[in-house]
């Protein structure tokens, strides 16, 4: 997936912040740490270093949200992540009740808060939440037995 498309895909789906551009996803996807999951529809930037893996933004195309895309984009992370990746963490803002919902399907569990971290297009703020679940047995797949059900 191209970073223009990126940027249109994440502009489409953050109406109420700042959406990333196009050279800051070409910035991103130069890294060897960062990975990109995609879908024609959506798509999921990840990196992992040092034992972590982080998600950087899930974006998918309103249109198409709550079809399932971003439930695949965020297991085939968790798929792939290398043997030596003990935990995968992510932020979200606490006004986006989706997304926490997808995350929390897959045991990521509140670890903090960053107080009005998100400005809103209206003037308010939201918190970022940041989450967190452990990697088990070296490998990112959901704790190595079945998908959370799907609600």
């Amino acid at each position: 997936m191209t970073p223009a498309r990126m940027a249109q895909l994440h502009r489409a789906a953050f109406l109420r912040e700042r959406p990333w551009t196009a050279e800051e996803f070409c910035d991103l996807t130069q890294n060897r740490f960062v990975r990109c999951f995609d879908h024609a529809s959506g798509f999921a930037l990840t990196r992992t270093l040092a034992g972590e893996s982080e998600l950087l933004t899930l974006a998918v195309d309103p249109g198409h949200q709550g079809k399932g895309i971003g439930q695949q984009l965020l297991k085939n992370w968790l798929d792939s992540l290398p043997t030596d990746a003990e935990t995968a963490f992510l932020e979200v803002a606490s006004d986006n009740q989706p997304a926490i919902n997808l995350y929390q399907k897959f045991k990521f569990i509140e670890a903090g808060r960053r107080a009005a971290y998100y400005s809103r297009s209206n003037g308010t703020k939201a918190d970022a939440i940041v989450m967190r679940r452990a990697v088990t047995l070296g490998h990112g797949g959901v704790s190595h037995g079945k998908m959370p059900e799907s609600g």
